[in-house]
């Protein structure tokens, strides 16, 4: 499913894969909400192309975000192998 697109000039995302919103309207919350989705099997989004996106704030904000969640979409096992280590530890402590 696509979360970040760019369409009209614009970049858009959507935290449900359904409901876009301008790029430039993005926060926190959003943006956790959309890590979560980039851990998930099923990440899309357009790539990153300058000339596509003819309004400067959205191409400095899709070119950060979208470099951002490629690294972690490539590293994401690595990631998630090392967060699980990170914690096994403390799991097992207040498992017992």
């Amino acid at each position: 499913m696509k979360f970040l697109k760019i369409e009209n000039n614009q970049g858009f995302f959507a935290v449900d894969g359904e409901s876009w919103s301008p790029l430039d309207q993005i926060n926190k919350e959003h943006l956790l909400e959309l890590l979560e989705r980039v851990l998930s099997d099923n990440f899309e989004m357009d790539a990153f192309d300058k000339d596509k996106l003819g309004n400067q704030a959205h191409q400095i904000i899709y070119k950060n975000i979208y470099e951002k969640f490629l690294e972690l979409s490539k590293n994401k096992s690595r990631f998630k192998d090392e967060s699980e280590a990170y914690y096994k530890e403390a799991i097992e402590k207040y498992s017992q």
